[in-house]
């Protein structure tokens, strides 16, 4: 959230959610300038600066669906967002890492996050991404 806000504003919400003691993770600015990103998350984060926790194949839940959201905005099809990194979410993110200069893996760690989020960010609102 925080797209339409001034930094100012963004770094008022960025900083009453860190001392609010409700959420678990507050994405640091220097991930998400742009924007301000909280939750509850679950698992150690992919970067030693914070972010989501890797994924591979076989993984389920929040994390994958917002992988298979972004890598559908950018046109790699994941089969639909299910949360589940099968096949399909697999060659999607082979496919993403190949074209965008990553080490090709298959395994989305701190810099396929990093790569996908800001490619996601730079397409702005779509009838494909789950914005807030």
């Amino acid at each position: 959230m925080g797209q339409r806000m001034t930094s100012t504003q963004r770094n008022r919400l960025r900083t009453s959610a860190e001392t609010s003691g409700v959420w678990s993770y507050v994405e640091p600015a220097s991930l998400t300038p742009t924007w301000v990103h909280f939750d509850r998350r679950r698992g150690t984060p992919a970067c030693s600066t914070g972010g989501y926790p890797l994924i591979r194949q076989g993984r389920k839940k929040t994390y994958v669906c917002i992988a298979q959201d972004d890598l559908n905005t950018l046109g790699y099809q994941t089969g639909g967002l299910d949360g589940v990194f099968g096949s399909k979410t697999y060659q999607a993110v082979i496919a993403y890492q190949r074209r965008a200069g990553l080490s090709v893996d298959g395994i989305i760690g701190c810099n396929t996050w990093r790569a996908l989020q800001e490619a996601v960010a730079g397409t702005g609102r779509t009838s494909t991404t789950i914005t807030s």
